[in-house]
């Protein structure tokens, strides 16, 4: 792989966007591996922990839009192209939104485009503070791809959705962490360490336990009270008889730090 870039340190995988010279723009080789990864952290039980950044001075800065332009003679290839492409695309989304374990996103300089949507899918985000944000589809006539109008209304109510959707305004990241899309700016020095100590930080936690709590948060606004309370009664059942629930409540008695193992 040359796009993407996959190293592992112990429990914790970090994926680099590696494409810096076009500052992480998506290609159609970059969308093929980066589904490839995932698939393959997806199901990897010893990976505890995902870290997503780019190589370089950015994040990502939306899709390959020079490919876009190469890709315009043949309207048919074209229509067959994009869909292709988006397909995999939004598999690579729906893998990280559904995946058994935390995905942190660790960002810098540019995130627009499908960097927004792809940052959205993260479970939380550190942002350098020299990050810049925007949406962006509406500057090349496109609406957007990625999750992005799944993602924004839940994250931001639907006005100012809407705001960052038609306006593709630019915002910094002390603004992306005012509206939530971010959970902590750190400066540009700091990003790598506070990425680390907080990947590092969730890879000792009870893996599986993150994954049941993460399918019930994103589950939350498609289900009726009922189905949600059903749905915490069997998530905490199960938890109950995994190894790691047994580690915690042993330890607090005996008042200690827990180990756990991630089951």
């Amino acid at each position: 792989m040359e796009s993407i870039l996959l190293k592992r340190d112990g429990a914790i995988a970090t994926v680099t966007l590696n494409r810096p010279a076009a500052l992480n723009a998506l290609s159609s080789e970059m969308n093929l591996e980066l589904s490839e990864v995932t698939s393959e952290l997806e199901l990897d039980e010893s990976v505890r922990c995902v870290v997503i950044q780019g190589a370089g001075d950015h994040f990502m800065a939306g899709g390959d839009v020079k490919g876009f332009s190469e890709a315009t003679l043949d309207p048919q290839q074209r229509k067959l192209a994009l869909e292709r492409g988006i397909t995999e695309t939004h598999s690579i989304i729906t893998r990280l939104r559904r995946m058994p374990k935390p995905v942190i996103g660790s960002v810098r300089g540019a995130v627009a485009g499908f960097g927004m949507s792809l940052m959205s899918a993260c479970d939380l985000v550190i942002a350098a503070d020299n990050s810049f944000f925007t949406l962006a589809y509406c500057h090349i006539g496109a609406s957007p791809d990625g999750g992005a109008t799944y993602a924004l209304p839940r994250l931001l109510g639907v006005k100012l959705a809407m705001e960052i959707a038609l306006l593709g305004d630019r915002f910094d990241a002390q603004r992306a962490l005012a509206l939530g899309l971010v959970n902590r700016v750190v400066a540009l020095s700091e990003l790598d360490g506070a990425t680390s100590t907080l990947a590092t930080r969730l890879a000792k936690g009870p893996t599986a336990v993150y994954g049941r709590t993460k399918r019930l948060i994103n589950e939350s606004l498609d289900h009726t009270l009922a189905e949600h309370l059903q749905a915490e009664q069997d998530s905490f059942a199960a938890s109950a008889f995994g190894a790691d629930f047994a580690e915690g409540v042993r330890a607090f008695v005996e008042k200690r730090k827990p180990v756990f193992v991630g089951c």
